[in-house]
């Protein structure tokens, strides 16, 4: 039910990997509507919502030590299969559910609240988006999410390709909101350390899970970055590496940074590092990667970043999407001493830095109009539609069946016979076997795929 004028608005956020949740999380604090529907609605004043974190059971899962890396804090947190949370939605009222999943977590849940909620007077207003960069299956990833209430663009360039899409498949646009990324921030840039002790300037390479997704190229990035290492001794050269080795993040990466790298002999100026990424670059003076999100936070905190060249600019490695920025460049040109400037107007479209937001402002009043129109939303005379995806058993019988069942749902998005039980959680001994088979799946994925795929090539 909508937020009273006594109590906080209740949100809750549904994740399927760490950077999800941190995505998710984040943005759910940003778009809480205020505290009742008078003068301060809009502005984000009031108590701080209550935060519900709902995490979907998969292989990307996030573990205890991820969720405490993210830092990002829940009122209450625990592990849910689709059916489950459904089943959560029933019975609880909430004010905003943020669904922070890939495009078909998305459309399944949405197929399966619209039951869930069919008959219900009043329910949340759901919000949906991306975690970051969006460089492939533009048009399936947004119509797999058309359908939620709002769905957000990071970016004014993002909203505009967001809106084309839909409207170019006759669905209704109206719910593409321009916001930016919620975990922006930070002190900008101070400029590099003085010549009298201190820090060392310092190099970060920020890893990609599946980015580049074979071994050729993850050795060569690798073995660039320890021969800048070499090249500058008096600089502190970092890998910045997502997970640690025997867990998942939003992408399956099968051959980890840190099993290339125990062929090599480094020099002591280079290591691995893990942790938040806004602590890793208050002290970073070159952020180098080859499609991170990571280069969208440095960018808005004016750290020089680059872009590698170095394996093409190329679709499947996502770097095409920063051509005109001003960063792309190659590990020869760093080795040479290279610094780059980027491109304030590709800035500013990317929602990055000062002036990158929907009406040009700062960065402070870039969810404002998210805000605005949850407001807006919850106070609607006889509370909220049903929801409404593009994609139906009739529109499309030949997809959509498979992308529901995925999550243990029927086309008409009620659970599935013989799928997780929903009114108890696991046992002791349903716990040891989804650990064996969580286990099983990443020695697979990290140790028995590469060789089979090396047999094939020979």
């Amino acid at each position: 039910m909508p937020a009273s004028t006594a109590n906080p608005p209740r949100i809750a956020v549904l994740a399927d990997s760490d950077t999800r949740w941190k995505w998710g999380a984040l943005t759910a604090q940003r778009i809480a509507p205020p505290t009742g529907t008078g003068a301060g609605a809009g502005s984000g004043t009031g108590p701080a919502p209550v935060l519900d974190g709902f995490l979907l059971r998969g292989r990307a899962t996030p573990t205890p030590r991820q969720l405490a890396e993210v830092g990002v804090p829940a009122d209450s947190l625990r592990e849910v299969t689709a059916p489950e949370f459904l089943r959560a939605m029933a019975r609880t009222s909430y004010d905003v559910l943020v669904l922070a999943l890939v495009g078909g977590g998305v459309q399944a849940l949405l197929h399966g609240l619209k039951r869930v909620w069919e008959g219900r007077p009043e329910r949340p207003v759901v919000v949906t988006g991306y975690v970051g960069v969006v460089y492939e299956k533009l048009a399936d990833g947004l119509l797999l999410r058309h359908g939620a209430d709002l769905v957000l663009a990071n970016s004014r360039q993002d909203a505009e390709r967001f809106r084309a899409v839909y409207e170019g498949v006759g669905a209704d646009a109206s719910s593409v909101t321009e916001v930016a990324l919620p975990f922006l921030g930070g002190a900008p840039y101070a400029g590099e350390p003085g010549a009298g002790g201190g820090r060392p300037y310092t190099v970060v390479f920020a890893a990609q899970p599946s980015v580049p997704d074979n071994r050729r190229d993850r050795a060569y990035l690798l073995d660039r970055l320890v021969r800048h290492a070499r090249l500058h001794p008096g600089r502190e050269v970092l890998l910045k590496l997502r997970s640690k080795p025997g867990e998942h993040t939003t992408h399956i990466e099968e051959l980890p940074y840190q099993k290339l790298a125990q062929r090599l002999d480094p020099p002591p100026n280079f290591r691995l590092v893990y942790g938040n990424m806004g602590e890793v670059l208050d002290r970073t003076d070159l952020m180098v990667t080859v499609s991170s999100t990571a280069a969208l936070e440095s960018l808005h905190r004016r750290i020089p970043t680059v872009v590698l060249t170095d394996l093409g600019v190329r679709e499947a490695l996502g770097n095409h999407h920063f051509v005109g920025s001003g960063c792309l460049a190659s590990w020869d040109r760093l080795d040479a001493g290279h610094r780059p400037v980027p491109d304030e107007e590709w800035v500013t479209r990317q929602g990055v830095a000062a002036g990158g937001t929907p009406s040009g402002g700062t960065y402070a009043t870039a969810f404002d109009t998210a805000r605005e129109r949850i407001t807006a939303l919850l106070g609607l005379p006889g509370g909220l539609p049903p929801l409404d995806p593009y994609y139906t058993p009739a529109t499309a019988p030949g997809y959509l069946p498979g992308v529901l069942a995925r999550h243990h749902l029927a086309p008409d998005g009620s659970p599935l016979p013989g799928g997780p039980a929903a009114d108890r959680g696991p046992g002791p001994v349903r716990q040891i076997v989804r650990r064996a088979a969580r286990g099983a799946y990443r020695h697979g994925v990290q140790r028995v795929a590469p060789v089979i795929r090396r047999m094939g090539e020979l």
